[in-house]
């Protein structure tokens, strides 16, 4: 059982026993002892006072007193006004590590099958582009969330929605066909994902020499700029072809449609090989193509039940003002879908396939409107996780030279930034001599672990609710709150176990309780005990960042520790097997914490 667990119930006890009335374990208010007081865990007592009738610090006082006579898990107390400051004894302490130290999976709650179903939507790719930096910061909070709500006994099914038809598909597959001259991925050396995306680019680049020159036509004629600029886009003859392959598109055009498979293929080839870099999967992954229909006939049907109206050109809408929105387009006059319809099409498909209890997904924040209509249509549609779907919003990630913008080229590139930050691991880890004893094939092993781990740990350290500057120098740093520092500590503590292992020292699975403890090490047990509770909170607020940051101050924590106290060299055989003890489960809940960002440990550095 945990200290506070022990604690609430003698406090209950306690109430009962000094002034007969029974408390509830809610009433019951621990928290960590600030640090300018003696103690571990403080009770607040104001709550008591109805029941007590006495001042607040005689009710800390006879509450301690009762405690300290009555269990053996206070060592001592003291009173500070109103908040009673218990000091945990040193048994208890061993006790608490005894425990941890018996839970491979210290912290985690094992899904079963009646346990409720998450499911979880990430990446939502474009397929006429590669991933850039912002799909990075999609997948790796949407991996992370998934592995969090699993921890906290949640079954979980990862999926991803493909963006594979409209208007943008059209341009990559158009300046293929105009100035492609039969590339292939295999005929380039590209990924498919890179080629396509190069297209996106090229068409862009001759619509805007068309623009260009039709506005310098109009502007000749006597057209002001503005105008002049506005009917030359309009006018593109390239966009008016974009426009016309869409059209063959929806209707199913042979040749139309078995370009776009084509293409999607290569897309998807390239976006599998990202995937697998990033650590990443899905369990079902779902295509705008399949999907639009089905949400075009949820919202015909919505219409006939009287949900949505009708307007004079055809069109369908959903008056929502009485939730205090606006009026929202469902399907337009001439009958195509807008992208609340496919999402509606998606969520029809899923609830299908699996019985969701929850979904949640992760999207900008720029989409924080659109998923607070889309939460009320799945509500009046009948899907039951429509209410409570959750729109993780987060932030965007900004780079030192401003934003990204896909269709001029000027995004950072997934593959390239996954590559450079390996090749950036190697260099540092070269430079301060790291990997002087290992072979090639380790040290790029290694450089692979901490390249990613840099540019995981970076990228969710911080809230996802805010903006965030990106700089990969800073990331790989083996100081301060990066990955490297988290991986580099774990990677010390296992070379401290594999010595002790190779000097015949056996660790014990149970501690004797009366080895005499450090106030450091007392905190270094407590630290590590919040574990479950920091997983708990994360899955509560959804919060990666929680993880990554209880990492942090871990290991900031035990590396004081390690350069105060010795281990290995400690004479007092109980101590060194104590810290030996202490340091197995510092690790152990260090990879844990990483594994659900998805960050490797290596066993040395």
């Amino acid at each position: 059982m945990k200290i506070e667990q022990q604690l609430t119930a003698a406090i209950i006890a306690a109430i009962k026993a000094l002034y007969d009335q029974d408390v509830t374990a809610e009433q019951v208010q621990l928290s960590k002892t600030k640090k300018e007081f003696e103690g571990h865990l403080t009770l607040v007592v104001f709550p008591f006072l109805r029941i007590s009738k006495k001042k607040p610090e005689d009710t800390a006082q006879e509450i301690g007193q009762y405690l300290q006579n009555n269990t053996d898990v206070i060592a001592s107390f003291n009173v500070i006004k109103g908040f009673l400051n218990l000091v945990i004894s040193p048994a208890a302490w061993v006790a608490l590590l005894n425990d941890i130290n018996a839970q491979e999976k210290y912290g985690f709650t094992a899904p079963t099958e009646r346990s409720p179903l998450v499911m979880i939507e990430y990446s939502s790719p474009n397929t006429n582009k590669p991933l850039h930096l912002g799909h990075v910061r999609n997948n790796l909070l949407g991996w992370a969330v998934a592995q969090i709500a699993e921890a906290n006994g949640n079954r979980v099914v990862k999926t991803n929605i493909v963006n594979d038809r409209g208007i943008h598909i059209c341009k990559s597959m158009l300046a293929w066909q105009k100035y492609g001259n039969g590339e292939t991925p295999e005929s380039s050396g590209k990924k498919g994902d890179h080629l396509i995306g190069d297209y996106y680019v090229a068409f862009d680049k001759h619509f805007r020499a068309e623009v260009k020159e039709l506005t310098a036509q109009y502007m000749a004629e006597g057209m002001d700029e503005e105008a002049a600029t506005e009917k030359a886009k309009a006018e593109s003859p390239l966009m008016k072809e974009a426009r016309e392959m869409l059209v063959k598109w929806e209707h199913n055009d042979r040749e139309v449609r078995e370009l776009w498979r084509k293409m999607n293929e290569w897309v998807y080839a390239g976006f599998d090989e990202t995937y697998k870099a990033l650590g990443v999967g899905f369990d079902k992954i779902y295509y705008e193509s399949d999907t639009y229909l089905e949400g075009r006939e949820k919202v015909i049907e919505g219409l006939q039940k009287g949900l949505f109206y009708k307007r004079e050109d055809g069109s369908v809408w959903a008056d929502l003002t009485g939730e205090g929105l606006d009026e929202k387009l469902l399907l337009r006059s001439d009958g195509t879908s807008v992208y609340m319809t496919q999402d509606i099409g998606t969520a029809k498909l899923r609830f299908q396939d699996f019985p969701i209890n929850k979904m949640v997904y992760v999207v900008g924040n720029e989409q924080n409107y659109h998923f607070q209509v889309l939460s009320i249509l799945l509500d009046k549609l009948g899907f039951e996780w429509g209410k409570g779907l959750v729109h993780f919003s987060y932030g965007m990630v900004e780079l030192p030279n401003g934003k990204m913008k896909s269709r001029e080229g000027t995004v950072v590139d997934a593959d390239e930034l996954v590559a450079e930050m390996v090749r950036q691991a190697r260099q540092t880890s070269d430079e301060a001599g790291k990997f002087a004893d290992m072979d090639e094939a380790e040290k790029q092993e290694v450089a692979r672990i901490v390249g990613m781990g840099a540019l995981k740990y970076f990228l969710l350290k911080v809230d996802a609710r805010k903006n965030m500057l990106f700089n990969p120098e800073e990331s790989i740093d083996f100081n301060g709150n990066t990955g490297p520092f988290i991986q580099y500590t774990y990677a010390r503590i296992r070379s401290i176990l594999r010595k002790a292992q190779d000097a015949g020292i056996v660790i014990p699975e149970t501690l004797d309780a009366n080895v005499t403890l450090s106030t450091k090490e007392e905190e270094i047990i407590q630290h590590v005990a919040e574990f479950a509770q920091v997983v708990k909170t994360a899955g509560v607020d959804y919060s990666p960042s929680t993880i990554a940051n209880y990492c942090y101050e871990l290991v900031k924590e035990y590396n004081q520790f390690y350069h105060e106290f010795s281990i290995l060299r400690e004479e007092d055989e109980a101590k060194k097997v104590f810290r030996l003890v202490l340091s197995k489960n510092v690790a152990k809940v260090i990879r844990l914490g990483m594994s659900l960002l998805g960050i490797e440990m290596p066993e040395r550095m």
